[in-house]
């Protein structure tokens, strides 16, 4: 998400790091995302946040993933009402390339929900976008999503085995995708090495994870294809 701090500098905004507590002055922004990325691990830390922060904080719930969550439940509480929560359904309808989302605005953000409104027209959302909407309101789509979940849990389950099996770690993680680290040392190679064979992997060095990877979870068919891989680099 290094992207936020960009955007950040390119409108000439100060940018301060701080830890998991954050700046007691002044205005924050305050971005979580559960499950998280690249981990794919709820987020228990956000109620406290929510607790701790000032009315001048604006606080963003992420809940892209929150659809493809396998495991657990969510870890929010009453304080959520007090966050910004964004959905975007594209990733857990399968259509990531169609871009559309909603946002559920805080219960006492009047003020700012009449600057987001005046922005609108900025973001349009083409009638694909519109269907992919109204689509995820159906019990269709509902039940389907349901349904899949319980194919995904299998298909978890069976390629981390698969990756252990390799001699790899698997961090835990309650999302459709999770995180492990190989036996080799050089992660940029061995990932080079899977792409020329079909295989594409995402280095988490980016993501201030050196030395491991972040897999999505896939059906038997691609299961296969990476364990033939692995075998075939040895």
């Amino acid at each position: 998400y290094g992207d936020y701090e960009k955007a950040a500098r390119a409108w000439r905004l100060p940018v301060r790091r701080t830890g998991v507590d954050g700046s007691k002055d002044g205005s924050r922004l305050v971005w979580r995302c559960d499950p998280s990325s690249p981990l794919g691990q709820g987020d228990a830390h956000f109620g406290a946040e929510l607790s701790q922060s000032h009315d001048t904080d604006v606080c963003v719930l992420d809940l892209a993933y929150d659809p493809l969550r396998l495991d657990g439940v969510p870890a929010r509480n009453a304080n959520r009402d007090r966050a910004w929560q964004l959905w975007t359904p594209n990733k857990a309808l399968g259509l990531t390339g169609v871009r559309a989302a909603y946002v559920i605005a805080p219960i006492d953000a009047a003020d700012i929900v009449a600057d987001v409104r005046a922005m609108a027209p900025s973001w349009p959302v083409g009638a694909h976008g519109v269907a992919l909407l109204q689509a995820w309101t159906s019990g269709g789509a509902q039940q389907w999503l349901a349904d899949s979940l319980d194919t995904l849990r299998g298909w978890k389950h069976a390629q981390q085995a698969l990756c252990e099996s390799f001699g790899w770690r698997c961090d835990p993680s309650v999302a459709n995708f999770f995180c492990a680290t190989p036996p080799a040392t050089d992660v940029p190679t061995l990932c080079a090495g899977l792409r020329s064979r079909g295989i594409k992997l995402r280095d988490t060095a980016s993501f201030g994870l050196p030395g491991r990877v972040r897999l999505g979870v896939l059906g038997p068919t691609a299961q296969r294809a990476l364990g033939e891989a692995l075998t075939s680099i040895g």
